[in-house]
């Protein structure tokens, strides 16, 4: 594995609570005019989960796997996306364990992605089914300020320890070798270009022409890929840049709302021309990556 700075990273405890789901317009109008009922922010999602297609979930719009977690003060809130990240270890806390079935003590999960304001996590269906609306989970956020030693323009966010020993990065020629299992041309990109907070959430690929997808076959996309972004840096903000590539992972569903689709939360960036190889593989999902069974 590449030199890292991973022993001078900061280790520390942030909360929050599941979070109920919402709904802020009903119905909503898809991308050819056709008015739909979304579903799928925030809560907990029973039968979604990390490792399921992105597409297969009837009015499912940013469908979020597994479960939502956000705390209630804003500024904590901001803590909780920023320090957190992809792979950490969360536990749901002791005063709810022991109002629980006793099973659920020491129950675990990971943390498997960011979006709108909310962290989601992977907990196994034996401790999933048990849990509630407003359960309090820690995690043990660890990652921000990750670097690679010997490539200093390749920047990383959102990437914990513990994905970072499973990507098993390698590199050839001066390239950060990736795996993923999609490269996604740039111009695919949607909302959140330009805005997004590259720290604590994601942006879309564009889901809006059905011709371009199964052609493409992005309909095939999973929830937890791994997916290149060819022409785009998110150093500073997600944004076109020729030659450029970010790497990331699928963190919610896809929608039938114009500009919007299947959200990707950056990993590694970089503006310089071939700095980041994707290598293609069928392993390249959190479920394969993290143990998620």
């Amino acid at each position: 594995m590449l030199k890292t700075n991973q022993e001078q990273l900061v280790e520390l405890a942030v909360a929050g609570e599941i979070a109920h789901p919402t709904v802020t317009a009903v119905p909503r109008v898809a991308y050819d005019g056709t008015p739909f009922v979304p579903v799928g922010h925030a809560g907990i999602a029973f039968n979604v989960k990390v490792g399921d297609n992105a597409f297969a979930w009837a009015g499912g719009d940013h469908l979020e796997p597994g479960v939502a977690v956000r705390h209630g003060r804003d500024d904590a809130n901001a803590a909780l996306l920023t320090y957190a990240c992809i792979g950490n270890e969360a536990t749901l806390l002791a005063a709810e364990m022991e109002s629980k079935d006793a099973k659920l003590k020491g129950a675990t999960g990971t943390v498997t992605g960011k979006h709108d304001g909310r962290l989601l996590i992977y907990f196994p269906k034996r401790t999933l089914d048990h849990l509630c609306i407003g359960d309090r989970i820690q995690v043990r956020a660890c990652g921000v300020g990750l670097k690679l030693l010997d490539y200093p323009h390749v920047l990383m966010m959102n990437c914990g320890p513990q994905l970072l020993r499973a990507l098993n990065i390698s590199e050839k020629a001066g390239k950060v070798r990736v795996p993923v299992a999609k490269v996604i041309p740039g111009r695919l990109v949607g909302s959140g270009l330009g805005q997004a907070n590259v720290y604590a959430g994601d942006y879309d690929i564009q889901t809006t022409s059905p011709e371009l997808m199964r052609e493409s076959a992005f309909d095939q996309l999973r929830l937890g890929d791994l997916v290149a972004i060819t022409d785009h840096d998110c150093s500073h903000g997600p944004r076109w840049q020729p030659e450029a590539a970010t790497v990331g992972v699928v963190v919610h569903g896809t929608s039938l709302r114009a500009g919007h689709g299947p959200g990707v939360c950056p990993l590694l960036t970089s503006g310089r021309k071939d700095a980041i190889e994707p290598i293609i593989t069928r392993k390249a999902n959190l479920v394969d990556l993290l143990g998620l069974v």
